[in-house]
């Protein structure tokens, strides 16, 4: 079995040398994606830059995304679209999509958009500032799916 490729949904994606530094220490390859207006830099990852438009970045993401690989996104779509292609999922608060919570999460967004539509209020309030603490949180869940996901290797490097 061949070891995971990490696709991250790279804009505002604010883990990115989380990831990074996970994968580095597993030798895993990554791909940040990202829409050409959206400035992202890697030394370790390959960077690719997607032609604007309404969900392009999502569309590559998951036209690229083969089963068993890793999506990080804060994108409740994407994340089904991946688990519906066999990969793992993860939000950047480090909660995993899966086949359990993704509809529940699916139909929540929906009632919230049609309570904002009702509602004549299409603007919700921001997110709060992500923290030190909030990245602290996703890396040590992100440390826990490669745990699950990688192949032992009887303490070997891989």
């Amino acid at each position: 079995m061949s070891s995971p490729h990490i696709w991250v949904d790279a804009d505002a994606c604010p883990v990115i040398r989380q990831v990074e530094d996970a994968a580095r220490q597993h030798r895993l390859p990554v791909t940040l994606l990202c829409d050409e207006h959206h400035l992202v830099h890697s030394d370790y990852a390959t960077v690719r830059h997607i032609a604007s438009g309404a969900d392009a970045v999502d569309i590559a993401l998951i036209n690229m995304c083969q089963a068993g690989d890793i999506v990080v996104t804060q994108d409740y779509g994407v994340a089904a679209m991946a688990l519906g292609k066999h990969c793992h999922a993860i939000h950047h608060s480090g909660k995993r999509y899966t086949q359990d919570n993704i509809e529940i999460m699916l139909m929540e967004r929906h009632l919230a958009k049609k309570a904002r539509r009702a509602s004549d209020k299409h603007h919700l309030r921001g997110p709060t500032k992500f923290t030190e603490a909030d990245r602290g949180r996703f890396a040590d869940a992100f440390a826990a799916l490669l745990a699950e996901v990688l192949p032992s290797s009887g303490g070997n490097e891989l």
